[in-house]
């Protein structure tokens, strides 16, 4: 039976054991607390610490089940950022590791010749969902809402996929992303655009607002989702219909029959209706899991 090596990168990082498509043994993680990862977490880390650290997470959990990391089938790392043959070209949150060649460094800590490989972390995300819903065989695409946007697919495959800097505007004034670009599904959705957009109120208190009948917040809201609507629509109109997942900490906003019937108005060609939207609950556990998923089928392909 194979087993393999999961890891999110994201805030904090978060390693462990997968098989058969499940976490197997203890989840180790770098802060060991989330208290801790208020001091800094990932952020805090230098650039040549990132594939040290994670190493140490996964010789622990290899430790905690007895097995050597010698017997491990693939390592699937789940990182924030466009990424490219195992490079960090970009991460717009984590400034320090642009350019960071973290598939070797990964190879250089562990000494073993292992397929190791580096995807963004919403594609993680997908792969974990297709996983647990018992959907491999299908295509997958997946919103994350949080501090920024995520968009994650499945099957993993090349390309940049920041689906979170997609154009859903040509106002000029609309630029609360963080990446600087004007018009983007994140400066509109991302958690740190609302606070910036809203000095006033924290994100809560806008939709709380909207359900009041704020007239101001009640704009925003449907600008939130029509935002959302218009980013899966050019998603379908370029991929084709399916299923998209909405997951992440703000998720518990969306009305999906509002998201419906933008969606419905903005996707017209017959074949290219009948997609499906669906908010679900995800953790680390989820992307992890889709990690690993994604390694062992790129070191069977390879």
């Amino acid at each position: 039976m194979s087993i393999s090596i999961g890891v999110l990168a994201s805030e904090r990082i978060a390693v462990a054991l997968v098989e058969q498509h499940k976490v197997s043994g203890a989840i180790h993680t770098f802060p060991a607390t989330e208290a801790a990862d208020l001091a800094g977490g990932l952020h805090s880390l230098p650039c040549d610490s990132i594939a040290p650290q994670i190493v140490d997470l996964i010789k622990a959990a290899c430790g905690d089940r007895g097995i050597r990391v010698e017997q491990i089938t693939a390592v699937g790392v789940g990182f924030p950022g466009i990424i490219g043959d195992g490079v960090v070209l970009e991460s717009p949150n984590l400034q320090q590791v642009k350019g960071l060649k973290l598939r070797d460094a990964m190879r250089t800590a562990l000494r073993l010749n292992i397929p190791v490989l580096i995807l963004n972390d919403a594609d993680a995300m997908a792969a974990g969902i297709a996983a647990i819903h018992g959907q491999l065989e299908k295509v997958i695409r997946v919103w994350t809402l949080g501090n920024g946007i995520g968009f994650g697919r499945y099957p993993h495959g090349d390309g940049v996929w920041e689906g979170g800097h997609s154009v859903v505007t040509l106002d000029s004034k609309e630029q609360y992303c963080g990446c600087g670009g004007q018009g983007h599904l994140e400066g509109i959705m991302g958690h740190r655009a609302m606070r910036m957009r809203f000095l006033d109120m924290e994100p809560e208190e806008v939709f709380a607002a909207a359900r009041a009948g704020d007239a101001r917040c009640i704009s925003f809201y449907k600008l939130w989702h029509r935002a959302l609507a218009a980013a899966t629509a050019t998603s379908i109109h370029l991929d084709g219909p399916g299923r998209f997942f909405i997951s992440g900490p703000n998720a518990r906003f969306i009305e999906i029959g509002l998201m419906g019937q933008y969606l419905h108005e903005m996707v017209k060609m017959s074949p290219l209706q009948g997609s499906v939207l669906e908010v679900v609950s995800t953790s680390t556990e989820t992307a992890i899991v889709g990690a690993a998923v994604n390694a062992e089928l790129a070191a069977v392909t390879h």
